[in-house]
């Protein structure tokens, strides 16, 4: 059935033409989503294909849980779950297994895979071995795409796995690497390709990879934002344009100075005092970084969580409702202040994702409760999309629901194509498939935004050719096609870090909009962009990015390049 729905965007948003930015009627969802007022300027459109986006499900089962995610500059996907719990539903390869200890020490054999490689050219995919437990781990790719896997629970807590992008490869360990347990850490890639692992559970400090003489150093900032129930776990990390780290952990956070161990500045706490970090468990994206304005300004967003205490009334029985809010946060600003603003509806375990248009997509979660076992209730199936430049009320949008229920250890990423890969969801101790309210989802399904829709091809994009390196300060070009009605002040070109998401986060995520410095046209339909490659390893730190070129908001197909 057709459904109604608001469009409340400016005359000129790229989305008219495209097929997005929906409000559904509170009153038809209202089971599923709690809406505020709608504006009076709202125009009710007539529904069509398109308009909110699309799910596909790619495979009923892939064999594992997706607890942990990151795409790979062959676009292939890792995807990898804990492995302390017994078997998965996917067998190891050639009659390999493992041995492992048990929660009760008891040493035991297991002949199946806990991460695998998706290949997202062929929807296919083939088990990987993982030698020591991965649960609730961290992750960066180094700036030669080989992607290092930091932590983990039991024997892995000390570990270093690293997977190179080839076409056989599979784990390799390096038991004892780190210096501290790693459980609940957070890992963020350095201008200088190093890799910057912090926190855990209590772990009030930070290390780095490759190791410093095997040193860690002492973070206070940890320790003093550890409430009862922690909430500093997973601490949000943003690499800032002056080479500081933006650490955000509970209510607080601070800018870093890693090198000299020293805490640059401390800005104020989020104003409605609800923690944000695990088991509160909202999300952060540090928005896109502009190298068209004169001063490059650095702006964090924090959505969701679970309200202070939420946790100890979950083992009573009470699901308190989840946080609605999302706090912003200009760090480059002479005297930074949060700014907030309502969700479309509330929202705890929300995966925060950004597109090639600079906006934000919001997926996963439930509507009360925090992460942990047994701890969700009320699931959010449906995606809600941000675009930062539209008015105050007026950014967030609804999109169509997925038909499965992604609740705590579940994962989603940007995808090369524009659409967003989702997997996971284990909310229990162990694989329980039947007899319980959610269960154990081991399927990995794509979320198509508005902007992949067949309306749009005629404006979209296909980027033909460009330089595949790209060194610091360097002119290059795009070469790139456009069908009909090409708008030469509605052209972009971005580039994106894919992230390694887990819990609620994606580290290392980033978008940069680089500078653009003139155009031509080739031929009837194809055009030339002049770029500029990013200015500094602070601004995008060395490693491969996804390159895109974006029309009246409408993104191409990403390509691969490298920043060295």
């Amino acid at each position: 059935m057709s459904v109604p729905s608001f469009h409340c965007r400016p005359p000129n948003s790229p989305f008219m033409m495209a097929d997005n930015l929906i409000i559904i009627l509170p009153f038809l969802f209202s089971l599923l989503v709690t809406l505020p007022p709608q504006p009076a300027t709202c125009q009710i459109l007539p529904s069509y294909s398109g308009r909110q986006g699309r799910w596909q499900l790619l495979h009923a089962s892939v064999g594992i849980s997706g607890m942990h995610m990151q795409l790979l500059h062959n676009n292939k996907v890792v995807i990898f779950d804990r492995a302390d719990f017994g078997p998965s539903n996917i067998s190891l390869p050639r009659g390999r297994c493992r041995s492992y200890r048990s929660d009760t020490g008891t040493l035991k054999s297991d002949c199946t895979a806990h991460s695998i490689i998706y290949r997202t050219g062929t929807n296919s995919y083939r088990p990987l071995m993982i030698q020591t437990d991965t649960w609730c781990s961290s992750g960066a790719v180094l700036p030669n795409g080989t992607l290092v896997q930091t932590g983990g629970y039991h024997a892995g807590d000390h570990v270093v796995r690293m997977l190179d992008p080839c076409d056989n490869c599979d784990w390799v360990e390096f038991p004892g690497y780190l210096s501290e347990r790693r459980w609940y850490a957070t890992a963020q890639v350095l201008p200088d390709g190093r890799i910057i692992i912090v926190g855990g559970r209590r772990q009030f400090n930070y290390e780095f990879y490759p190791r410093n003489n095997g040193h860690s150093y002492t973070l206070s900032f940890l320790r003093e934002t550890r409430d009862e129930h922690e909430n500093n776990l997973y601490p949000f990390l943003h690499l800032l344009p002056d080479g500081n780290l933006f650490i955000f952990a509970n209510t607080r956070s601070i800018s870093l100075d890693y090198d000299r161990n020293r805490v640059v500045k401390e800005f104020p706490s989020i104003p409605d005092g609800n923690p944000r970090n695990y088991p509160s468990s909202g999300s952060s994206v540090l928005l896109p970084l502009d190298e068209n304005n004169d001063v490059i300004e650095a702006e964090i967003m924090i959505c969701g969580g679970a309200p202070l205490n939420a946790y100890p009334q979950v083992t009573r029985g009470t699901f308190v409702r989840a946080i609605s809010t999302c706090g912003r946060l200009r760090v480059t600003d002479e005297n930074p202040n949060w700014v907030m603003e309502e969700m479309p509806t509330p929202r705890v375990m929300g995966d925060m994702v950004l597109l090639p248009t600079g906006d934000i997509i919001i997926v996963n979660g439930a509507q009360s409760g925090t992460a942990g076992w047994e701890n969700g209730r009320g699931p959010v199936t449906r995606p809600v999309i941000y675009t930062p430049n539209y008015a105050h009320g007026r950014r967030f949008s609804v999109m169509n629901p997925a038909n499965r229920p992604r609740l705590y250890h579940s994962s989603a990423i940007l995808l090369t194509d524009g659409r967003i890969l989702v997997g996971g969801s284990n909310p229990h101790r162990y694989y329980n498939f039947t007899g319980v309210e959610y269960p154990t989802d081991l399927s990995l399904e794509a979320y198509s935004p508005p902007y992949l829709s067949a309306e749009n091809e005629p404006i979209r994009p296909t980027i033909l050719s460009t330089r595949n390196i790209l060194t610091y300060r360097q002119y290059f070009t795009v070469s790139f096609s456009v069908s009909e009605n090409l708008s030469e002040g509605e052209l972009s070109v971005s580039i994106v870090a894919p992230s390694f998401a887990t819990h609620s986060f994606g580290m290392n995520q980033r978008m940069v909009v680089l500078k653009k410095n003139g155009f031509s046209r080739l031929t009837e339909n194809t055009y030339e962009l002049g770029v500029i490659a990013p200015s500094t390893a602070e601004i995008a730190p060395p490693g491969y990015y996804l390159l895109f070129v974006v029309h009246t908001g409408i993104p191409s197909s990403g390509m691969w390049v490298r920043i060295q």
